[in-house]
């Protein structure tokens, strides 16, 4: 994975439906709206694209593939999920769901092709070696699995052939229970993916008491009511800032880029992928590191969402 970009990019605020953007984030952004936002970041070589079929059930990897299909595919990476609790839907069958994704995102293989959550991990994992050898897919990871999941993954991979490649968990200041998977894949050379490294929007400086998230989404739901617990962390992220020539979701998104992860950074406006474009080289000093983990912990909040556990 020597060739990723140090950031990826977020589309699950992309598109409306089931669990899309227009139900989590509030959003209600179609092709017409991301467009701008594919070229520049792709101008920029920011081309790893992180999306999932339960994504607005479809809708997110359809305004991808809208814009795959117009570039030269060996200048894209794109990464996708199989989502086992709507494995129904294709037969309970991963090629199935794969294939309707490679439909959607007018592609004909997955960089990156992730089991989206540990629901049953002897079940689904031994059906990723064969799409390997078929081409299907070049990489695989797992999602929001736990360090015995994990191992016990990889393991059966490796009675195929394979290995995990990539791990992709929720890792943000105010959720470090992924810590010990993180050092794990350090050791064992496995990209550690970290998504919501801003807390849709919590950490980004946009939202405060005075200024809190409008209602109608399942994000103004969770996080509105922490948001005072958060100023003091948000405060220093603006010192720091400060310091550093740094917006405070900024800030946010070097603090993962220094402990060693990948971030997913959603993508909804032009500044949020020139924003980034500006920090790919940065990283914070551990000094600055332990006095925002420490301003974090006495938060004091929980973000671990309903479809997620605390890692250990």
């Amino acid at each position: 994975m020597k060739n990723f970009p140090k950031i990826a990019l977020g589309a699950w605020a992309w598109g409306t439906g089931n669990v899309g953007g227009n139900q989590i984030f509030g959003h209600n952004l179609e092709k017409n709206d991301l467009q701008p936002i594919f070229d520049v970041a792709m101008k920029a070589n920011l081309n790893l694209w992180d999306t999932a079929t339960v994504y607005g059930m479809g809708a997110s990897e359809e305004i991808l593939g809208s814009f795959v299909k117009n570039v030269e595919r060996e200048k894209i990476f794109i990464s996708t999920k199989f989502t086992p609790q709507i494995a129904g839907i294709y037969e309970n069958s991963v090629e199935k769901m794969l294939d309707a994704s490679l439909q959607r995102l007018n592609t004909n293989f997955i960089d990156i092709y992730w089991i989206h959550n540990p629901m049953d991990v002897e079940k689904w994992t031994p059906m990723l070696p064969p799409l390997i050898k078929s081409g299907k897919i070049k990489k695989i990871g797992v999602s929001n699995h736990n360090l015995q999941e994990l191992k016990r993954a990889d393991e059966i991979l490796k009675n195929f052939g394979c290995r995990v490649d990539a791990v992709q968990n929720h890792f943000s200041l105010l959720n470090r229970s992924s810590e010990k998977i993180l050092d794990y894949c350090k050791e064992n050379d496995i990209k550690f993916f970290a998504y919501m490294v801003l807390e849709q929007g919590a950490l980004s400086g946009k939202y405060d008491t005075k200024n809190p998230f409008p209602e109608g989404s399942a994000r103004a739901q969770i996080y509105n009511p922490i948001l005072p617990q958060l100023e003091e962390l948000i405060g220093e992220m603006k010192k720091i800032g400060e310091k550093n020539n740094l917006s405070v979701a900024q800030v946010g998104t070097v603090w993962a880029i220094s402990k060693g992860t990948l971030p997913i950074v959603g993508v909804t406006k032009i500044h949020h992928v020139t924003d980034l474009e500006k920090i790919l080289d940065v990283k914070l000093s551990d000094d600055e590191i332990k006095i925002l983990e420490n301003f974090a912990d006495k938060a004091n909040v929980s973000t671990i969402r309903e479809w997620e556990k605390k890692m250990e």
